[in-house]
């Protein structure tokens, strides 16, 4: 069961094992170089027990690559005088797990009965440090009830871990020394090196434990060994700092130095600094949301899902689908990034959405591959990407019904609208920072080799006197082999027009960038024609009688289901009518019309909005559709004034607090947790920018008291102050508002 205390805790009442996989989601903790699953430090029968770092990817057959499991720094067995502790046995007489959001720790207290009648109460505090992302601490205090005894800790580094039977880690080297060790590993296929070393102290008392040493070969190992009496506290200190070769060409070097300041390594003065170091992030990043106490708790939680996923110091790395939670995609990145996650950090944290998008630039190389292999020119961005940049979308996959037939995966070969949309999140990263530096640097390269794929992908039909880009998947994977998908043809035209205009701006005011990229580019004046050529004749579906922008070449079409006649769903759609059913339906697992008009929403009037936003909606698979959905929904229902908004928000809210799609335990749904501070911001409060300043016009919920957040705007911080007095008018000022709703 989960709850919540005062807005920031998530908290675990009872231990459910068939819950595990999904507690273990919600209970990841990380620092944007790490992400370690809520996995028990004592272990438990049928975990998912991972860490992942940031870039450390591997390959393996079918899925191509994948971040690779680092050997396991949590264990610690407890064995109680004799009685090894776990919660497959003996009796759980209390049990409580939470999540502190504001100060990234996480806690379990138990109270376990042995099977021979000893009772013992554990208290288990973890956290990865965001002051130092190197160093992890795991703190167990242990005091037997009613019985005196022996109490032994094995702990060590276990590089036996895999990835779901996969394993990614050859062993180099290792050492124990008194009580610290360290392990020396090496992925099979990328040739990444990482070094971790652990510490591990345990007193009672005055008193300090013995220590002997298991140096077995992949997993060194302390055995510390100490009496207690019945209720005096055991306290072990488990220090863990870790290297890889993308931190130095030595890690091991770097391990031993970090490992002699373990020795002197306080758990509090260590905290207190990890937790400075949140209370800056939340400074800059909360969002409080007064009289909804579910609202309130559901987007903190996602916004640490995002923090504890960003990249601080790296610059060539990416968020993938499921951050650092899970295995689900692999790790790989995609759309969700830029379109979903990316917004958040452009306006609170702009330093880490330079990161993310650096690294679109630092693997320009594998974009130009990918173009170059499928017969286009500049950059074609893969749907699915990795360390590299190289597609690494599978192309068959099992079937999770059938494990004897495969299913063939398109999105790799055909959904290619990702490519427009990096350039999206760069030219409105560039708007909101002001960040010319980046844009001169590296976004303009981008933007020109992006628009250059696009001239080269669109084709001319002589019959129709018109531009069109046929055989696609758009953002909606229901409809596959499409031609004139709406949201692909407008962005990539968007993407023309925009280089167009970076071209005059770069000709204008920094003329010697434009030359070299110019030359080194060999770019042409008859290229630059071209492209206006095809953004005045590119095919754009929309009858101006109806005012309906029609998703695809035949959509309208195609049948029409009434998706309430399907009663009592727990599946997608796609899962019941099948791919090909699905396909010949107007059924929609997200709808591209509204998101292409929650983008741009200048290219449309009002009333086209309104009528699309009602045409669409009953036709979109809101509940086991795409989870990328119900924020934007959420968005344009707050634009079109209809009362639905906050029914999908709280849909994106749940998404994997509650596991409303029964997939929470593959991984964190990032676009989601991205989605629902647009919904927040950019739809509730009304959020707009115009040239030279913004606004905002706020449509809250009727039940929020007040909303307040902070944002980032051409490098000066600004603050939103929204009270909710039941109505409607508001009087707006700039850099710090203060709105009142009469």
């Amino acid at each position: 069961m989960i709850e919540q205390k005062e807005g920031w805790s998530v908290i675990e009442t009872s231990f459910s094992p068939e819950q595990l996989h999904h507690s273990e989601t919600i209970f990841t903790i990380g620092n944007g170089y790490m992400g370690t699953r809520g996995a028990f430090e004592e272990a438990f029968p049928g975990e998912v027990r991972s860490t992942f770092l940031h870039g450390v990817f591997d390959d393996v057959p079918v899925f191509f690559t994948e971040l690779a499991n680092a050997p396991d720094w949590m264990e610690l067995e407890i064995i109680l005088e004799g009685e090894r502790f776990g919660l497959d046995h003996g009796t759980l007489l209390a049990f409580e797990r939470c999540l502190d959001l504001k100060t990234a720790t996480l806690y379990r207290q138990v109270r376990w009965r042995s099977p021979r009648g000893r009772t013992t109460r554990l208290a288990f505090e973890r956290y990865t440090s965001l002051e130092n992302v190197h160093l992890a601490g795991v703190r167990v205090s242990i005091t037997p009830e009613d019985y005196d005894g022996t109490i032994e800790i094995r702990s060590g580094v276990n590089g036996e871990s895999d990835n779901l039977g996969v394993k990614h880690w050859e062993w180099q080297a290792q050492a124990v020394n008194g009580s610290s060790a360290w392990l020396y590993c090496r992925t099979r296929t990328t040739q990444i090196e990482l070094a971790m070393g652990i510490r591990l102290d345990v007193i009672a008392g005055s008193r300090s434990a013995g220590f002997a040493h298991w140096d077995v070969r992949n997993h060194p190992t302390l055995a510390a060994t100490i009496s207690a009496h019945a209720g005096e506290m055991v306290t072990a200190i488990k220090w863990v700092t870790m290297y890889t070769s993308r931190d130095g060409q030595d890690p091991l070097k770097l391990l031993k130095k970090s490992m002699q300041g373990l020795k002197a390594q306080d758990w509090e003065s260590s905290r207190d600094r990890h937790i400075r170091a949140w209370q800056a992030e939340w400074d800059r990043c909360d969002i409080l949301i007064d009289g909804d106490p579910e609202a309130q708790l559901a987007v903190r939680f996602n916004l640490f899902q995002l923090l504890i996923a960003a990249p601080r110091s790296d610059s060539c790395v990416n968020i993938g689908a499921k951050t650092l939670s899970g295995y689900g995609y692999r790790g790989h990145s995609f759309w969700d990034t830029e379109i979903f996650m990316l917004p958040f950090f452009t306006y609170t944290r702009p330093e880490i959405a330079r990161n993310l998008l650096s690294y679109r630039w630092h693997n320009l190389p594998g974009a130009r591959h990918k173009a170059r292999e499928n017969g286009y020119q500049g950059a074609q961005y893969p749907w699915e990407s990795a360390g590299d940049g190289e597609e690494v979308t599978p192309t068959w996959v099992q079937n999770p019904n059938d494990r004897t037939k495969l299913i063939r995966i398109w999105t790799g070969d055909i959904e290619i609208h990702i490519t427009a949309d990096i350039v999206y999140a760069i030219w409105q990263y560039w708007q909101a920072t002001g960040d010319d530096e980046f844009l001169l640097e590296r976004g303009a390269e981008v933007i020109l080799e992006a628009a250059r794929f696009w001239a080269s992908r669109i084709e001319w039909k002589a019959g129709t006197n018109r531009f069109e880009i046929s055989d696609i998947i758009g953002p909606d994977e229901y409809h596959d082999h499409i031609n004139n998908n709406v949201y692909t043809n407008m962005m990539a035209r968007w993407n023309l027009q925009t280089t167009l205009e970076l071209v005059c701006w770069l000709r204008e005011h920094h003329p010697m960038r434009w030359k070299k990229l110019h030359g080194s580019l060999g770019l042409r004046e008859r290229e630059l024609s071209n492209w206006q050529h095809i953004i005045d004749r590119i095919y754009i579906s929309y009858d101006p009688q109806t005012k309906l922008v029609e998703q695809f070449d035949g959509y309208f079409q195609r049948k029409d289901i009434n998706l309430t006649g399907i009663p009592n769903r727990t599946e997608s759609v796609q899962v019941i009518l099948g791919i090909e059913g699905v396909n010949e339906t107007q059924i929609l697992k997200q709808p591209d019309v509204l998101m292409l008009m929650y983008l741009h929403p200048d290219l449309f009037d009002a009333e086209t909005i309104r009528i699309n936003y009602e045409y669409y909606t009953c036709r979109t698979d809101h509940t086991f559709g795409s989870s990328l959905g119900p924020s934007i929904q959420a968005i344009m229902a707050c634009r079109v004034d209809n009362p639905a908004a906050y029914e999908h928000f709280m849909r994106a809210a749940r998404a994997d607090l509650y596991d409303v799609r029964g997939n929470a335990g593959d991984g964190v749904h990032g676009a989601s947790a991205g989605g629902l501070w647009q919904a927040v911001v950019f739809g509730f409060a009304g959020l707009k920018f115009q040239s030279g300043g913004w606004s905002i016009e706020p449509r809250l919920p009727s039940h929020w008291k007040r909303l307040c957040f902070k944002f980032y705007y051409k490098g000066k911080p600004q603050s939103v102050v929204i009270e909710n007095n039941g109505g409607t008018n508001a009087t707006v000022k700039l850099e710090v508002v203060k709105v009142e709703l009469s």
